[in-house]
């Protein structure tokens, strides 16, 4: 029967306790969320609204083409300028969303008789990115520019190493200074994903490659998402003009996927101007991450130092985990359940999302839940 194997993978994830369901949430949902990636709490804001909706007005519902027909607008330029000169970059190139990034940059960048050097701890499309890829992938153990140094001896010809800037499992950052060092001793190209780090790391929240004194350096490519600390939708890639034109004309997410919709160009252009004005939400977000360590960690949960906005507290099991999550949203609490195969160590976790406009109240209140709910 067609797809009959489909229901032995069923059996084996319920007996393994790691189903996942959809839960569709109302536009007015009670619960408190450290579960999204609002890190900076401008997807509701009402400059960040209105310039989605100013964008809708003027550029209809969607893009119409990919970029290269009719899906480049000058608002897509406008906001490539903008987070080019933000993130200290020469030039910038947006895409659909963070995952389409992160397999064009990888990709594109790895031909045929390269070397990918990737952490154990990427993300899931830096992963698809090295599978996609032509050139040859060597896995190598997590945070460490040693391991990378030795990949890097093995091999002749060019060379690219791929790494989030902040893992998203557990909220670390990678070591970029020792990374950059590493990939320069062996002329290699270093690509990372500051997914989790544009917004909240570096001065005003001008990312990790910022704060490492990498931006604008001619071997050194970031990945960004539009859908976190912007508040909005999309991806884009940031790097050297050489690279982005590379891309425009290599990279099959840009080539063959329909352009950014107006609306999240202009929610994210909205935002990024927001963020120029405001730069202290950048601290505040990495503020309330430290406090919720802090008082967590007090009461004798084992959770993970923060180096961004993501704090990770250790769950017993993943059936554990789930109940855990379920508790806490019964008692208005949203967090986030990571287990298998999303967990590379094997060990499940609830994912806390700290917020720059959560009150000192609201942080009290989900101490208080998470540590009331615990197994």
């Amino acid at each position: 029967m067609a797809f009959g194997w489909i229901d032995e993978q069923a059996l084996l994830r319920r007996r393994a306790g790691l189903v996942r369901t959809l839960r569709p949430r109302p536009a007015d949902s009670p619960l408190l969320d450290l579960a999204g990636n609002d890190y900076l709490g401008l997807a509701r804001h009402p400059e960040v609204v209105e310039g989605a909706a100013a964008a809708a007005r003027a550029w209809g519902g969607g893009a119409t083409g990919s970029r290269l027909v009719t899906g480049s607008t000058e608002l897509h330029a406008e906001l490539e300028r903008e987070l080019a000169g933000f993130c200290g970059f020469e030039a910038a190139l947006v895409f659909s969303s963070g995952y389409a990034a992160n397999l064009a940059a990888v990709t594109a960048l790895a031909p045929h008789g390269s070397l990918i050097v990737s952490d154990a701890g990427n993300h899931a499309s830096l992963i698809d990115g090295c599978r996609l890829a032509r050139g040859t992938t060597q896995v190598v153990p997590h945070a460490d520019p040693d391991a990378v140094r030795k990949a890097l001896r093995t091999h002749e010809g060019p060379a690219v190493v791929v790494s989030d800037t902040v893992f998203s499992v557990d909220g670390d950052a990678a070591p970029l200074p020792a990374l950059a060092a590493a990939c320069r001793e062996h002329g290699a190209g270093l690509v990372v994903d500051d997914a989790h780090g544009l917004g909240v790391l570096g001065e005003g929240g001008r990312g990790a490659a910022h704060a490492a004194g990498l931006a604008g350096a001619p071997d050194v490519v970031v990945t960004a998402t539009l859908s976190k600390s912007l508040g909005s939708q999309g991806g884009v890639v940031l790097g050297p003009a050489k690279v982005v034109d590379h891309l425009v004309n290599a990279a099959r997410t840009f080539i063959f996927d329909t352009g950014l919709a107006p609306a999240a160009a202009g929610a994210a252009l909205a935002a990024l101007r927001l963020l120029r004005r405001e730069p202290e939400r950048a601290g505040r977000a990495r503020g309330v991450a430290a406090e919720l360590h802090t008082r967590l960690t007090a009461e004798g949960l084992e959770a993970v130092r923060p180096d961004a906005a993501v704090v990770s507290v250790r769950a017993p099991s993943p059936e554990g985990a789930v109940r855990w999550a379920a508790e806490c949203r019964a008692a208005g609490l949203a967090v986030g359940c990571f287990r298998p195969p999303s967990v590379p160590d094997g060990v499940s976790r609830l994912r806390l999302t700290a917020r720059a406009d959560l009150s000192e109240e609201r942080v009290e209140h989900a101490v208080r839940v998470i540590c009331e709910t615990r197994p």
